[in-house]
């Protein structure tokens, strides 16, 4: 018997790794790549969406757009150019959703700091207020790396038509006077090709450990 087995253990090592490799293989082809989606508007809830671009089916993208970090330099479409981004909207004097939104996108900041291909950009709602120092004091505060995060002020019009027609973010259009704010708590995770990959809840722990998961699934895209 045991002549038997020394004669043909070979031959089991062979068929064994074979096999293993066999499996592998079929499960590989019965395992689809996980891909994000592209979100156009006509797939989001209307109401988040301005009515100009509610029927869009295709080739929407993140607008050009001219603003100011809280270190008074001007941040266009450009800064971002070829990185994947996590883009929100708050104000500093929130007392709200805004800390609870603040805290978790230093927890992806944490995990994002040392990854060139991602970068964070918050737009502040309440331009009329957060002027440049007013978001430089609330940058250092918080730990905002400037390399990593813009938090950016500007014309008001052009922040909240970057929220309700290139983010797909909100309900408000904001626009009953200068202190009729918009209000979201959407995190919008954006690609290289400027294009709306995902929204996550930026109140919620669970959304934001699926965003951290997508992100990885986008990164794998560009490999």
């Amino acid at each position: 018997m045991l002549k038997f087995f020394a004669r043909y253990k070979t031959f089991a090592i062979v068929f064994f790794i074979l096999s293993v490799i066999i499996v592998y293989i079929i499960y590989t082809l019965k395992v689809p790549e996980e891909r994000l989606p592209v979100y156009q508007p006509d797939m989001v809830n209307a109401e988040l969406v301005d009515s100009t671009v509610q029927y869009v089916r295709k080739y929407h993208k993140i607008a050009d757009f001219s603003l100011i970090n809280q270190n008074g330099d001007t941040i266009t479409q450009e800064y971002y150019k070829d990185k994947i981004y996590i883009a929100d909207f708050f104000f500093t004097t929130c007392l709200t959703i805004c800390p609870v939104m603040t805290d978790h996108m230093i927890k992806i900041q944490e995990e994002i700091k040392d990854d060139k291909e991602v970068l964070l950009l918050s737009h502040t709602v309440f331009p009329v207020a957060d002027s440049v120092p007013v978001l430089k004091e609330y940058a250092l505060e918080k730990g905002v790396i400037d390399e990593k995060w813009n938090l950016v002020t500007g014309d008001k019009k052009e922040i909240y038509d970057l929220a309700r027609k290139s983010y797909l973010a909100t309900k408000s259009t904001g626009d009953g006077g200068p202190y009729d704010m918009i209000h979201t708590e959407n995190f919008v995770l954006v690609d290289k090709d400027r294009q709306i990959r995902g929204f996550y809840d930026g109140t919620d722990p669970q959304a934001i450990e699926d965003l951290m998961h997508d992100l990885k699934v986008l990164k794998d895209q560009y490999r």
